[in-house]
């Protein structure tokens, strides 16, 4: 493109879009962040606040030894400004950085708000016309409206792909009998965060049967090879396998009841969701089930006979791009050198994963505009496994979103033995890696440029 850019238009109020806009306007760009809600809603989300956590309210583990915990700590390094917020809403979660949904996407409007060079629109944006001087940076995520799904996939030449995604339902605090509930977080990690339901053998072979014969709601194109992996709704979970939700999202190891001191056939765990405690989450429990099946069968978990459920749990049909084959390795678009892309939109999933890639790709535009060449992020990192190799291998005909996780890590040069050790010892390398990446020349100047 010609000419130099002076302003920047971010398409989407999501996670990825909320942490671009806000990395921009701190590197002094000009910035526009333009959300379609609430003129147009989506199937997901609730009113139009931004930053939205519409599928639970945890951000997953803080630990060292994950992968998300290291991504948190890449991220931090990179002065990631949602993850600052999110931090500032926690709830208890055990070893989870979990958050009070509302306050956070609170916190982000306000630091929107006060954001130098940035401005908000509420409209929607269904193309993206080259304009002299401009870029866009489009981070509409998974429910991307028809219409710019449809401008997409006329620059790319590609139709957009899909999967589905599932939510799990909210009851409230006070409507569960706690005679039947107990609390304690998985192997004592953490405080006592967690609502704990123990199943027995027979509760536990109800459950299941009640699952797998539920009738479920009609969902257009549904297709369970279409199923994210990471989010699979429980009824699915449950088809696979009489004992496959002990060992998933129901294991019991690590929860002994503390009124027999036995471990249960199987536990049911609820998360709280809001700063005052009076929403609790079923972990695991995502569903595509009808809402008065999700009533009758939840109901029947020890605890939640009286439970009042404020939402039910939903299944919705998620978009995104082949990033492989349709951007640069900077996130434009192979057919417009002037639109960037980012978010769950590229193939990454979950909301820290989200985060990073608005964060990343911001820097990249930025280093557009500023004339810097920045140079790959390291793949030993986190960050640079995700979103330098794994977005970009070219390997599989289709790109299939992915999780932060150790298994994209490079191996290490030298054997250590025990598997937590190994992954300490991944964690280590990878913030070293990130630190000398950040201290490179291209990279240090580009954001000398912004504090100036």
């Amino acid at each position: 493109m010609s000419g130099p850019v002076t302003r920047v238009t971010v398409v989407g109020g999501g996670l990825a879009g909320c942490e671009a806009a806000l990395q921009l306007a701190r590197l002094g760009l000009q910035v526009e962040l333009v959300e379609m809600r609430p003129g147009v809603e989506t199937p997901a989300h609730e009113g139009d606040g931004l930053a939205q956590l519409v599928c639970s309210n945890s951000l997953k583990s803080t630990a060292p030894a994950t992968a998300s915990g290291l991504l948190k700590d890449e991220l931090d390094l990179l002065d990631c400004r949602l993850l600052a917020l999110a931090r500032t809403c926690a709830v208890p979660a055990g070893s989870a950085l979990a958050v009070d949904k509302a306050l956070f996407s609170a916190a982000v409007d306000q630091a929107l708000a006060e954001a130098p060079s940035l401005r908000l629109s509420r409209a929607e944006i269904r193309e993206l016309p080259r304009r002299e001087g401009h870029l866009w940076l489009v981070a509409t995520g998974p429910l991307t409206s028809a219409g710019l799904i449809g401008s997409l996939g006329g620059i790319t030449g590609r139709p957009g792909l899909h999967f589905f995604d599932a939510i799990a339902p909210t009851v409230t605090r006070e409507s569960l009998d706690m005679a039947f509930l107990y609390r304690a977080a998985r192997y004592g990690r953490g405080d006592d965060d967690y609502l704990n339901a123990a199943l027995d053998e027979t509760q536990y072979k109800a459950l299941h049967q009640g699952l797998v014969t539920a009738e479920k709601a009609d969902l257009h194109d549904f297709d369970r090879a279409n199923l994210f992996d990471g989010c699979q709704p429980i009824e699915e979970i449950a088809a696979s396998g009489p004992q496959s939700m002990a060992f998933g999202p129901l294991r019991p190891v690590g929860l002994a009841d503390p009124r027999t001191g036995r471990r249960p056939h199987a536990v049911v765990q609820l998360r709280q969701e809001n700063m005052e405690g009076t929403l609790f989450g079923l972990v695991g429990f995502q569903t595509r089930l009808k809402f008065g099946e999700q009533k009758r069968i939840f109901s029947a978990i020890p605890g939640l006979a009286g439970a009042e459920f404020v939402r039910y749990g939903q299944l919705h049909r998620n978009f995104y791009l082949d990033t492989p084959r349709c951007c640069r390795r900077d996130f434009s678009l192979a057919g417009r050198d002037d639109v960037f892309v980012a978010g769950q939109i590229t193939g990454v999933e979950g909301y820290v994963e989200s985060i990073a890639s608005g964060l990343y790709t911001a820097w990249r535009v930025a280093a557009r505009i500023r004339s810097r060449e920045l140079p790959g992020l390291p793949p030993e990192s986190m960050l640079g496994a995700l979103l330098r190799d794994f977005l970009f291998d070219t390997t599989t005909e289709r790109l299939i979103p992915m999780n932060a996780n150790f298994g994209i890590l490079p191996d290490l040069a030298e054997r250590v033995r025990g598997k937590r050790e190994r992954k300490l010892a991944k964690s280590a390398r990878a913030t070293a890696h990130l630190r000398r990446w950040l201290a490179s020349a291209p990279v240090s100047d580009l954001l000398a440029a912004g504090r100036g």
